[in-house]
């Protein structure tokens, strides 16, 4: 369904960490905006919701609306260290069209909806 690379996990394991609030978990979700007509969301969340989907990923509470879910599928997440600092990589096989910015998406069967023309 989804993957989240060691590197990926372990990062996000360090950042739960640092935030010292119990009950957080991962939450991804999809939304429509950004330059493609899709864009990313990913961040720390404590609520979950009925229609939300949990997961486990080595360890890591995963949490996916079902809406986003299928937009989602085969996603793979990654962090990469480079000389300039680090950072997520999100490689999304249902995505026919991505924007400069990486954060932006669209699909064979859904375009979304873009944003205005110089917001991303």
């Amino acid at each position: 369904m989804i993957e989240i690379s060691s590197a990926a996990t372990s990062r996000i394991k360090d950042m739960l960490l640092e935030e010292d609030t119990p009950g957080l978990f991962l939450r991804i979700g999809v939304k429509e905006g950004g330059c493609s007509g899709f864009s990313y969301g990913m961040g720390f969340d404590d609520e979950q919701h009925d229609n939300d989907k949990e997961l486990s990923i080595e360890g890591l509470k995963v949490v996916v609306d079902d809406d986003s879910l299928k937009y989602l599928n085969g996603l793979q997440i990654d962090f990469k260290e480079s000389s300039m600092g680090g950072g997520f990589t999100i490689e999304n096989p249902n995505a026919t069209a991505t924007c400069g910015c990486g954060s932006s998406f669209r699909t064979a069967a859904d375009a979304g909806k873009p944003a205005p023309a110089g917001e991303c």
